[in-house]
């Protein structure tokens, strides 16, 4: 028996390498080891070498993802570890975006609408991201890893819990990719803007990208493995979307847009009037 992290030869009764001090890991995962290392991980990121497992999920995600999988825990950074540095990346983006840079944002929603109630509903649907960004990360990976096990079904290679790493790995590395692109253009307004409305394709892309790689997938079956993934999806996306709406509507979130809808009204009535009042006087 060889380690699976520096390839030294082990002893049959070993639980740890004498060469790199690796655990030998010979089970397969299950939710409560899931469960202790997402402990262990939030509250010690150690010297995984973030670096390193960004650029190999760039190049060979399989590598990164089935690697760890299949016992190689000290090469990379654990799934856990990137997810939390995902979430910080994205929270101190959101944070800096909205403090330092709001112009940008209603540059970016002027880019996108005309109408005055549809810039204050998106400016709302924004804040509502960013309040609930951590619960929204946390309550999506495991839905994606749900879709995912059973769009691979037929394959069988990896269980539930190892589809969560799958996704864990993915969707953080997407969320990084994307949240790097905006500090990179969130200084100038259009180019912000065409972004924000390409980035979802772009953590799509690298998602069929990874698991290409990691299924060795041919064309024509990652395009029929989209397809089945979105049928899934979009229903589940429908509800979330509802329950979304519910909660910001309840919690007072849609006020201002509110407002702003009834003042649009309200002048449209004052300038329908004036305009009425004129023509009447004119006769």
């Amino acid at each position: 028996m060889k380690c699976k992290n520096c390839r030294q030869t082990l002893a049959l009764a070993t639980n740890y390498c004498n060469e790199c001090g690796a655990k030998v890991i010979t089970t397969r995962l299950t939710l409560r080891y899931l469960l202790t290392e997402m402990y262990r991980s939030f509250f010690s990121i150690d010297s995984n070498k973030p670096l390193r497992t960004f650029i190999d999920l760039f190049t060979k995600p399989e590598a990164v993802i089935d690697g760890y999988i299949n016992g190689v825990r000290k090469k990379y950074i654990h799934a856990f570890g990137y997810f939390t540095i995902a979430v910080t990346f994205s929270s101190a983006f959101y944070f800096i975006f909205l403090k330092f840079f709001p112009e940008t944002l209603d540059g970016m929603l002027m880019f996108q609408h005309n109408d005055a109630t549809q810039m204050e509903l998106g400016r709302t649907i924004f804040r509502g991201v960013f309040e609930y960004q951590t619960f929204m990360f946390f309550a999506l990976v495991p839905v994606l890893a749900l879709l995912s096990w059973i769009v691979f079904l037929n394959k069988k290679k990896y269980n539930y819990a190892e589809h969560l790493i799958i996704n864990l790995y993915c969707y953080s590395q997407a969320s990084i990719i994307s949240i790097a692109l905006f500090f990179l253009t969130f200084w100038h307004q259009t180019l912000f803007g065409l972004l924000s409305m390409v980035s979802l394709l772009i953590q799509i892309g690298y998602f069929a990208y990874a698991l290409k790689r990691i299924f060795n997938l041919s064309a024509g079956q990652l395009f029929l493995k989209t397809l089945y993934f979105f049928a899934l999806l979009i229903p589940l996306y429908i509800i979330f979307s509802i329950l979304a709406f519910g909660i910001m509507l309840a919690s007072g979130s849609f006020d201002g847009v509110i407002e702003a809808e009834k003042a649009r009204q309200g002048i449209s009535y004052t300038a329908s009037s004036a305009m009425n009042w004129t023509s009447y006087r004119l006769r």
